[in-house]
């Protein structure tokens, strides 16, 4: 029997809000712990092989990015480098699932609106322990470049989700190909086994350059807890 998956509430719904995000750019509003979703998401049975994603032209930058860079300005006042990605070793890959979990299970999640008190996109680290996608999506990319891992291949990514909402997740540049760190999953993915489509992600040189992506991830299936 297959499971419908539950939801936890994304924030706001009505017609106003969307067109206003549409306008402003704003990219993503899910809340869902990965506690709640794990069990049910899982890969087909045949396991893509890990690739990387065809990067289009500069996009517009998510509204919310460029409210965190005015907040944070020490975070984006940062130097253009060049293309990086992580060899994936078995030591690199146990610090990336350590670090997706972590994140995963440490920050309750509540909506945008219930948090900031505005419909405006609020991006952050999660200074009070609660947050949206993009709270877990931002602490990943911190963690993990205090882990040594290299900026430019720690990137944010707007995507729509299995039900077609706005979602925000990690994407980690690899010698084996573009992996995800989701809350929505514990399970470290490549972006091509996520069923997501891909909107548009951080230029790996400058995380202030945005590029479109415009691609669907492969497919994601949802198995009842037998299999």
């Amino acid at each position: 029997m297959v499971l419908a998956v539950k939801r936890s509430p994304c924030v706001p719904t009505s017609s106003f809000l969307f067109g206003l995000v549409s306008l402003i750019g704003v990219s993503s509003f899910c809340v869902s712990p990965a506690a709640a979703q794990s069990s049910l998401f899982k890969l087909t049975s045949t396991r893509p092989a890990a690739s990387s994603a065809t990067v289009g032209a500069s996009t517009s930058v998510p509204y919310g990015w460029l409210d965190f860079c005015h907040r944070r300005p020490k975070e984006c006042k940062v130097p253009a480098l060049p293309a990086a990605s992580v060899k994936l070793t078995a030591q690199n890959m146990s610090i990336l699932k350590r670090i997706n979990q972590k994140a995963n299970r440490s920050i309750k999640p509540v909506s945008n609106y219930d948090h900031w008190g505005t419909m405006m996109d609020h991006w952050d680290y999660p200074t009070d322990g609660k947050g949206d996608c993009k709270i877990y999506a931002l602490y990943k990319r911190k963690l993990l470049q205090e882990a040594g891992f290299p900026r430019q291949a720690l990137l944010m990514t707007v995507v729509r989700d299995l039900s077609g909402e706005g979602h925000t997740i990690l994407t980690v540049k690899t010698d084996k190909g573009d992996l995800v760190l989701d809350n929505l999953v514990d399970e470290i993915r490549p972006w091509n086994a996520t069923g997501y489509y891909f909107v548009k992600r951080q230029s790996q040189q400058n995380p202030n350059i945005w590029v479109s992506l415009n691609q669907r991830g492969g497919t994601a299936k949802r198995l009842s807890p037998s299999s």
